[in-house]
């Protein structure tokens, strides 16, 4: 039987990552089409087996798809019953690709919080001269990541290099990947780390278990000054609840991912205060290494696909993860 197409749906791939991708489905005699959006691919996604790209509108309209690659580590976009036009269709994502950017872009936004970059810079924009703000250190300091995947992994690894007193993990299963972590617990019993947390850490899937995981009674339990950082989706945190502490002053916080985005201009968390904001930046294609990470995941996949092995990242729809 003939092999079906390979549709591509990256603008931000060069040359050498397209050349790449030709090598590897050429060896599997398989033709590959790439295209620069959804509209132009329009007309080839009719006949097409494998989609490597991002719009849930590739999935929809690809009727005779067996496998979609997306280029992101969420699968968000692509929950729901009628997303997929193929009833034979399976999901794959690029998890891994992502945690370096994610973990680099989390230590900048902690240092910008324990440094008092917001303060400083409404102090520098009245062009006044002052240096006495009390800082904070990771060193010595207590940090609760919640998700222990790519991301959390890549972040303990950077915040070992300061010298925290502990770097305390949480997830579904409650095991310590590659020993990252001075102590990991399940989901269910994440309370008990909130009291002592200096930093909390989120990088955790959009699913309806981590909906409003942070909502009021968990940030109730965090101290006094404690920082919270959210780069993985914003639907985990409550926002009228964390903003209510931010307006107080009892917290502070880093979001780099919101429930609705682009966030709306007249939105209230625009001008909350102890608030530092980063318009999804955390994670995207922006970084070589990332794209050619993800270049690099799907190629394995590819393999496995042409061999009928299973996929090293399949998405359980049904999970979200």
């Amino acid at each position: 039987m003939e092999s079906g197409k390979l549709i591509v749906v990256i603008p931000v791939l060069d040359n050498a990552h397209r050349q790449r991708i030709r090598s590897a489905a050429a060896a599997h005699g398989r033709e590959v089409l790439f295209f620069e959006s959804v509209k132009e691919a329009l007309p080839a996604l009719r006949d097409a087996e494998i989609v490597f790209g991002q719009p849930a509108e590739l999935a929809s309209n690809a009727p005779r798809m067996k496998w979609l690659c997306t280029p992101s580590a969420g699968v968000d976009q692509f929950m729901g019953e009628k997303v997929f036009a193929s009833p034979d269709a399976v999901l794959s994502n690029s998890s891994g690709a992502y945690g370096v950017t994610i973990a680099e872009h989390t230590i900048m936004l902690l240092l910008s919080l324990f440094r008092r970059r917001l303060d400083y810079d409404d102090i520098l924009s009245r062009r006044e001269w002052r240096r006495d703000l009390p800082v904070k250190s990771i060193r010595n300091g207590r940090f609760v990541l919640a998700g222990t995947g790519d991301i959390g992994q890549e972040t303990a690894l950077r915040l070992r290099a300061f010298g925290p007193r502990s770097v305390l993990g949480v997830n579904r299963s409650g095991q310590n990947p590659e020993n990252r972590f001075d102590r990991v617990v399940p989901i269910r019993d994440w309370e008990s780390f909130l009291p002592e947390a200096d930093a909390l850490i989120l990088s955790l899937p959009g699913t309806p278990e981590t909906r409003h995981l942070l909502g009021e009674k968990q940030l109730s339990l965090l101290p006094d000054g404690a920082a919270v950082i959210n780069v993985g989706r914003g639907s985990v945190i409550d926002q009228p609840a964390l903003e209510k502490e931010l307006r107080a002053g009892r917290l502070c916080a880093a979001l780099d991912v919101f429930e609705e985005e682009p966030l709306p201009q007249d939105h209230s968390l625009w001008t909350c205060p102890n608030l530092l904001i980063t318009p999804h930046t955390a994670g995207n294609m922006t970084l070589p290494w990332t794209v050619e990470r993800i270049v690099d995941l799907f190629l394995e996949d590819l393999e496995n696909y042409c061999a009928g092995r299973p996929l090293s990242r399949r998405v359980d729809l049904r999970k979200g993860y």
